[in-house]
């Protein structure tokens, strides 16, 4: 069983930084491929990003490609979303999730563990 905990969200002006963390059960995240998805009140749940097991491939949403930043520490069991120049759009609650595959995805459905959520507010 892996269990995911999300750290780092908050309320940040439009224009502003935050990096949100995602640490998972120990001895069970090497193998994963991970991914943050978010969900807008009233809206569905949607992909943001995803990593591959070693960190060496990832993938972006078109709306959030050159402003986040996804990345992993193996050593640490944690995932890391870097977000910059953040806008009312990416206002959500950002969820970290885990797969059983070596490769990330864009489908929900291919994530078999999900952390709490944490939330992301940018001001305008």
């Amino acid at each position: 069983q892996v269990e995911l905990v999300e750290s780092g969200g908050g309320l940040v002006q439009t224009g502003g930084s935050l990096r949100l963390s995602c640490v998972a059960s120990p001895g069970t995240f090497t193998r994963n491929a991970m991914g943050w998805f978010r969900q807008a009140p009233g809206k569905e749940r949607e992909f943001v990003a995803a990593i591959n097991w070693s960190g060496s491939t990832t993938d972006y949403t078109s709306a959030v490609k050159g402003r986040f930043t996804i990345s992993r520490d193996n050593a640490k069991n944690t995932m890391y979303l870097q977000m910059n120049s953040l806008k009312p759009e990416d206002t959500a609650v950002y969820y970290c999730a885990a797969s059983t595959k070596l490769y990330g995805s864009r489908n929900d459905w291919d994530y078999n563990y999900w952390g709490q959520g944490t939330q992301v507010t940018a001001a305008s």
